[in-house]
């Protein structure tokens, strides 16, 4: 088994795909219990005309197509950012057993940051939480995203 580091360097693979496509530089992957990745994304909302199209559920997504099963049991997620309201619903419907972030989202976080969603006592499982693995690097790339946006405008 691979350490947490090592997927997370995954994701941030992701979100530097994000970063050069011009979309807010987040990344994703999901990892099944053996250790295999077995989704990958990276947020996409502007190139897909879809709002839905975030990191997380592109690689929940991703691993349910290669799957066959939208449930993912035993699976961790990594992602470069705390997930916001619709992922932290999306990771809960896929019964992922782990989530893994790097950097807080102050704002729209819903792991730590606004709320701990993951902790509510009416879900159908528990969803463990590791936050700040690989934050300085994931906190940097989207600094520098919004950085250089606001240099072009």
């Amino acid at each position: 088994m691979h350490s947490d580091e090592f997927y997370m360097h995954r994701a941030l693979d992701q979100a530097h795909l994000a970063m050069a496509a011009g979309e807010v530089p987040v990344g994703a992957v999901v990892v099944s219990g053996e250790g295999e990745i077995i989704g990958e994304g990276f947020n996409a909302p502007v190139g897909r005309h879809d709002p839905t199209a975030h990191a997380e559920v592109q690689a929940l997504r991703d691993a349910g197509r290669r799957t066959g099963n939208y449930r993912l049991t035993g699976c961790t997620l990594y992602v470069t950012l705390e997930p916001c309201l619709m992922c932290t619903g999306a990771i809960i419907h896929a019964r992922i057993r782990r989530v893994v972030y790097a950097a807080p989202e102050p704002r729209t976080g819903m792991a730590e940051s606004r709320a701990n969603l993951f902790a509510q006592p009416w879900h159908n499982h528990d969803v463990q939480v590791v936050s700040g693995v690989l934050a300085a690097p994931a906190r940097r790339l989207i600094k520098a995203f919004f950085a250089a946006r606001r240099q072009s405008s």
